[in-house]
This record gives C-alpha cells, structure tokens and sequence, in this order.
C-alpha cells in the first residue's frame, strides 16, 4: 500500500534512501535486523544518531531552530518509512522524541538552549522517570518526594522500569512537589543529573536475560529548581503532552511490514499449510488494516490535528500486532525456536544469563524466541492498552 506523494514529496524519499544507502552501514543495517526489543544496540544506535544529526536528520519533528529538520507530517512518514525498509536501528526515543518535545513545548529558553544541543549531539543520554512501584499506568499516585530547600529540591524515592537508566546521565522525572484533592496536582515535571549524589540504579534482568531496565533509588538527592519543566505542581500537564507523543508519535506500519516478509521467508515450506498460511493472511490483512489508520492520523496531523486518542489506538493496534507476529514467528522457527542463543542477536543492553556463544540453526529463527520474550511489555509500557481503552472509551463514549 502507497501514499499517494506529491512530487516534492518523491524527490525527498529519493534524498532519504540515497543517504542510507550512502550511510547506513552493513554493521548498522545488522543492528537493526537482528534485534532482539524493541530497543537496539547502544553503540550501534548512537552512532546512527552521530551519522543523523550530522545531516541535520536526527530530530525529523523539531525546528530547524533547535538543530531539527522541521519536516512536515508527510516527510516524517516517509523518514520513518525509508528507515524501517532500510534495517536502520532506531534512536533511543527518550531524549529526541520524548524530552526534547517535552522541552519544546514547556521548557525555557534557557532549557532549551542547554538542553536541546547536547540531546541531539548525544552528550546527554536520557532516561525516563515515570513508573514507581505502586505508580505505572496510573501515575496519578506517583510517591517520589521532592521538597523545596531553597533554591534546590531535595528528592527522595524510588523509579522502576527505568529503561537504559545504566548507560543514561539524565533521566526526566515526575516528582511530588506538593498535596492537593486532586492526585494530578502537586506533581512537578523534573530534570535530574544522573551522577548526582544519592543516585543508585539496580539492574532489573528480562525473561530473555538481557539488562535494559532499571530501578532507580534517590536518596536525599539536590536538583535545582531551575531544573523544572514547566510550573511547579503543574508537570501533569507536561506529562500528558509527552505522552501523546510517547504513544503516537511514530508509525508502526512500515516495520510490521517489513516483519512479515521475514516470516514468510522463515517459513519456507510450512507457508504450504493451510492453517499457518491463514493465520499468516490474517495477520498481513491487520497490519494492513493499522497501516490505513496511521495514514488517516497522518492526514489529521498534516491539517493541524494532535495525536489525541489516535496516538491511544495506535499504540493498541501496532502492540498487540508487534505480539503476534512474534508467535507467527516463533512458530515458523521450529525446533530452533526452543533454543537460548542470546548471543545471535543485537541486544539492546548485555545479557545477564550465562549461556554458550554458539549459534544454531538459522539467526533469524535463533531470535525469535528472544523478540517473543521482550515483546510482551509492549502492551504495558507507556500506559497499559486497558488504560488506553479507557481512555478511549472515556473520550468517545463518555463512559
């Protein structure tokens, strides 16, 4: 299925695939095809977001102001698109398409001036800071303290489920700046240095192995008031922002795409049957089904339109799909899929179960189990899909 572009628009897919052809490397294309989350190699990422930004590439949505390509909604499709066919790995999204929008739309201009330059050049790597113990989907109860001494907060509590808080040296933080009726005031939107004092991060080791997520403790740690995004006790507003994008903000199309090629050709002579060739069918008929959708919310955001609960049905449709393409595929990798070859993959963090660092059978069959395994946080992370049913049902039912 094909956008109907403008000229313009072909001549810039043109440009797009000339340089990945020119600069995706054969070692970058391999760390994004053999990827085992949805996250991708560090190293290996950072260095495309290096190759990125020096063509002024690395933030498609921001101002060229702020160092961004300013594309248009249409442009940013077909980024995405080109990227996704091409193998590219992505960009951990928690600076360039998380607080860097965040900053845009709320910071100062003097956060923005610091901030914006070091996200792009990736001399700040960012985590975020959201999900406490007892706070994930609903972040309304969110515990961590952070109280007023001066010109400093003093913050003590605890994150959770804090990816890549082991490689990050900022992490973006929603604290408890004070107690209202409503448990969405008195929440502050905050940056915090990561090496600062009373900073401690404790691995949280997948079901595959792999070391991606973190649990972050804080104990009596200074930030500087400055350091806040927006009004204090009014970060839910900053929050809510954020999110949208966290959950819209890119197309999931264009990689299942991609996916379902690979299993068609994993499968080989077991797309011969016919229950597996229909569950194959069905899957192909949803992904075009999403594809079609992300075309409509294109169509909306080039007219002016937010993501509003578009951003909470894509993140329904392409997680739920992103799932069970993993099963498609664990299935059309048979026997090999029941083996443990972390080491056939790109991870995105090290992988903390001892095991052996031979290979077996066919690398993309070695990886299916590994995809299968990470890919089930896809429906939780960024607000569960039964949170993003209620939103929905709230915003269109009135329930």
């Amino acid at each position: 299925m094909e956008l109907a572009l403008s000229a313009q628009d072909r001549a810039f897919a043109a440009e797009v695939r000339a340089f990945l052809d020119a600069e995706l490397t054969e070692d970058l294309r391999a760390a994004g095809r053999w990827m085992t989350s949805v996250y991708g190699d560090h190293d290996a990422s950072m260095e495309w977001q290096r190759r990125l930004h020096a063509r002024g590439w690395a933030a498609p949505a921001w101002p060229r102001q702020w160092g961004g390509g300013e594309f248009s909604v249409t442009q940013r499709y077909i980024f995405a698109r080109e990227c996704a066919l091409a193998g590219a790995p992505p960009l951990s999204p928690m600076g360039i398409a998380m607080c860097g929008p965040a900053l845009l739309g709320h910071g100062s201009e003097e956060q923005k001036a610091h901030f914006l330059p070091r996200i792009l050049s990736g001399e700040h790597f960012w985590c975020q800071g959201y999900s406490e113990p007892h706070a994930g989907s609903d972040l309304a109860p969110l515990k961590m303290r952070a109280v007023r001494d001066g010109d400093h907060f003093v913050c003590t509590g605890t994150k959770i489920w804090t990816t890549h808080a082991n490689v990050a040296n900022w992490i973006f933080c929603l604290v408890r700046t004070g107690q209202f009726d409503r448990p969405q005031l008195g929440i502050t939107f905050l940056l915090i240095p990561m090496d600062s004092p009373g900073v401690t991060v404790q691995p949280i080791v997948m079901t595959s192995g792999e070391h991606i997520q973190n649990q972050i403790f804080f104990d009596e740690v200074r930030v500087p008031v400055a350091n806040a995004v927006g009004a204090i006790d009014d970060g839910w507003t900053v929050a809510k922002y954020l999110l949208e994008f966290e959950r819209g903000g890119s197309a999931y199309a264009p990689g299942l795409q991609e996916r379902m090629k690979r299993i068609r050709e994993m499968a080989g002579p077991l797309m011969q049957d016919p229950g597996f060739a229909a569950r194959v069918a069905e899957a192909q008929i949803r992904v075009d089904v999403l594809e079609v959708y992300e075309f409509r919310a294109l169509t909306a955001a080039a007219r002016g339109g937010r993501p509003g609960i578009s951003g909470s049905v894509m993140k329904i449709l392409g997680t739920e799909l992103s799932q069970h393409l993993t099963e498609l595929a664990l299935e059309a990798a048979g026997p090999y899929g029941l083996a443990f070859q972390p080491s056939a993959g790109a991870a995105g963090g090290p992988n903390l179960i001892p095991h052996d660092a031979g290979l077996s059978g066919p690398r993309e069959a070695a990886i299916a189990p590994l995809k299968y395994l990470n890919d089930r946080a896809g429906s939780i992370y960024a607000g569960s899909n039964e949170i993003q049913r209620n939103i929905i049902a709230k915003a269109r039912l009135g329930l």
